[in-house]
């Protein structure tokens, strides 16, 4: 059954000469940024890139982090790892180039953070402002047990300093690329989940991706709906042990 399904999955969004209907630009764009209004708004600091190690040295430290310190993530370094992730990197033409890429420049996929251990930051579920570089509060709380128990009992989401939770709105990619856009989508979530593996290694952190979950209850914890927008990815960091 599971490879029908594949099989069925990769013949309908196949690109053919004789079908070929991209671009499909046939509806309203839902827009580039999401935003809370009156949610409670944190400004973060100006991501400091001037020092740090090699790419080279990064990539080959990189490895999946599952066991993690007890110890506080600073401020500045959750501004970094935002803005490697998918932060703005440049004004160009009218548009608002960020650290990954995403096709089209559609950039579909939003990040939330779930912020357990960061020092002067309460505790909650934030959304990350891409435009303004800041973090919106849409809950208040510790969510790590809550999301290991979504993620199959995947304790180190719980002990984890952050977790990063990404979803997509899919009509951003599907508005132009329709039957395509979900390719699309899921390869833009590769590319920001790389950049944090990498930028995590940079700040001394380690990092895991997972993408094994209950996809309904970490939307509840985020507060999507499942159909419009829903979670793809997620990613914990933290000191590791």
């Amino acid at each position: 059954m599971a490879d029908e399904f594949v099989r069925f999955f990769q013949e309908k969004t196949k690109y053919e000469r004789s079908r070929l209907r991209h671009p499909g630009i046939t509806e309203t764009w839902p827009g580039r940024y999401k935003r809370y209004p009156g949610a409670p708004r944190i400004s973060l600091t100006r991501p400091k890139i001037e020092d740090g190690p090699s790419l080279w040295s990064c990539l080959q430290k990189r490895r999946s982090v599952r066991f993690f310190k007890d110890r506080p993530v600073s401020p500045d370094i959750l501004s970094l790892l935002l803005w490697a992730s998918q932060g703005i990197t440049e004004r160009e033409g009218g548009l608002e180039l960020r650290a990954a890429p995403s096709a089209g420049a559609l950039y579909p996929v939003e990040t939330y953070v779930s912020a357990q251990n960061v020092d002067n930051l309460p505790a909650g579920i934030y959304h990350y402002d891409v435009a303004g570089h800041a973090l919106e509060r849409i809950k208040t709380g510790n969510f790590g047990r809550e999301l290991a128990r979504a993620a199959l009992d995947q304790n180190f989401l719980a002990t984890a300093s952050l977790v990063f939770i990404w979803t997509a709105i899919f009509a951003r990619s599907a508005w132009k690329y329709r039957e395509r856009a979900c390719r699309y989508i899921y390869l833009d979530a590769g590319h920001l989940a790389e950049n944090l593996a990498l930028a995590a290694v940079a700040c001394g952190l380690g990092s895991c991706q997972v993408g094994a979950f209950f996809d309904q209850e970490i939307n509840s914890i985020v507060g999507v709906d499942g159909e419009k927008e829903s979670t793809i990815y997620l990613g914990a960091v933290g000191y590791p042990r």
